[in-house]
């Protein structure tokens, strides 16, 4: 372990030091896996082809990954006899697989979704294929008797669907012997080549909401003799998101964003029934505990003052991802041994969510932003849109970020 101790130099070192280069044989490989399952994108807890492709690679290295019992999914560890456990707590790699039930816009693309209305809109394809990527190279490394410390490879289904495949995981025992947890995520503000990274809150708590509010309708010509749907549904949309602004501190960025209202079908007719549905987000672990009580408050006092009859359905969502400082470190160190002090940039809190901050909830760990945008591309190609796409230089970032983090974090503990 003598070659580990000297990579704890303040400045990092030249890639080629630590062990854990992606060939370019590999990354060629990589590539065509990531073009594969991003032409075959599979909805949550359908990833059968994907988790099928993973498992037929790992076993060819040599490996012996483990189906989660959901049947899809997988987890894998490195340097681990068969029902052997480890000396110490394990270093996990998690990756999600599904993709997103949207169509794949991107013209002219030779790898475009083959599957209508689906597309790997945020980079799962990318994620994954990093993931398979450090573990190919880790299990190779082991093979010639030069991995310091096993590590635990996640393939996690169903990110997407809330409350998030990675509860399901958890409780399939993806976490037993796991000492801390890294994961990725495709940022295309970022440019290919770098991460961008934070310690604490990185992204946002996500919860979904439905809001059906009910009255006796009638005619527009005598509203005062019925309870006037749309005005309460209007009301609703309006004043709700205003009220919780004014209910906690500012700082915690609570917030409530609709993306439907529905009501009525003829322009004479006060209609009987309303519906809204939309997002709270929040910035803050504490107040997201408290956020279903504080939204159902207001939406109550805003339908009863307009004599509406409220059903509220609340489904709690994630919290935030909060990383840890010792694991955002170690990611630093990484790409820093990597790449060099430029690679690396601070990045803000998203109010995007992510059911990373499941994992974070039982081990400390982090998550890293996986910069995919094309160098002097300036048009952002953002996640969750038919078009977005990644550079894949980024998938040799990743990995070798990832094999990076692999070595520093065993001669951390073995200090």
């Amino acid at each position: 372990m003598k070659q580990l101790r000297s990579l704890e130099s303040e400045s990092g070192l030249p890639g080629d030091v630590l062990p854990g280069v992606l060939s370019e044989s590999l990354h060629a490989e990589l590539v065509a896996f990531r073009r594969d399952l991003h032409m075959h994108p599979e909805l949550g807890n359908q990833e059968f082809r994907t988790t099928a492709a993973i498992k037929e690679r790992l076993e060819r290295a040599g490996l012996r990954p483990r189906v989660l019992g959901s049947g899809t999914g997988l987890v894998c560890d490195i340097g681990l006899a068969e029902g052997e456990r480890p000396e110490e707590p394990l270093l996990a790699l998690r990756a999600d697989i599904d993709a997103l039930p949207i169509p794949d816009t991107k013209d002219g693309c030779p790898y475009r979704s083959t599957v209508p209305d689906r597309a790997h809109a945020c980079g799962h394809d990318v994620h994954t294929t990093v993931v398979l990527g450090a573990g190919l190279v880790l299990a190779d490394l082991h093979a010639k008797g030069l991995l310091p410390r096993p590590v635990r490879l996640v393939f996690q289904p169903a990110e997407e669907v809330l409350p998030g495949g990675a509860l399901s995981s958890i409780a399939d025992g993806v976490l037993t012997d796991v000492g801390r947890i890294l994961a990725v995520h495709c940022d295309p503000r970022v440019e290919a080549g770098k991460v961008g990274l934070r310690t604490g809150a990185i992204t946002s708590a996500c919860d979904c909401l439905e809001v059906a509010l009910d009255g006796p309708g009638g005619h527009t010509a005598r509203p005062h003799l019925t309870t006037d749907l749309v005005t309460a549904a209007a009301r609703v949309a309006v004043d709700v998101p205003a009220l919780i602004a004014r209910r906690v501190d500012t700082r915690v960025g609570l917030a409530l964003t609709w993306g439907r209202i529905e009501s009525g079908h003829a322009p004479n007719v006060v209609p009987q029934h309303a519906e809204l549905s939309g997002t709270v987000r929040c910035l803050d672990l504490e107040t997201w505990r408290h956020a279903p009580d504080i939204v159902h408050a207001a939406i109550d006092e805003v339908a009863t003052m307009h004599r509406a009859k409220s059903e509220i359905t609340y489904v709690r969502g994630v919290p935030p991802v909060v990383n840890d400082r010792q694991s955002t470190e170690l990611l630093h160190r990484a790409m820093v041994a990597r790449r060099g002090t430029k690679s690396v940039e601070t990045t803000q809190q998203s109010l995007g969510g992510e059911d990373f901050s499941w994992y974070l909830e039982h081990v400390p760990g982090a998550l890293a932003r996986l910069g995919v945008r094309r160098p002097g591309e300036h048009r952002v190609r953002d996640l969750h849109q038919g078009d977005f796409d990644a550079d894949e230089h980024a998938i040799t970032v990743g990995v070798e970020m990832f094999t990076a983090a692999a070595f520093l974090d065993a001669a951390t503990a073995e200090r």
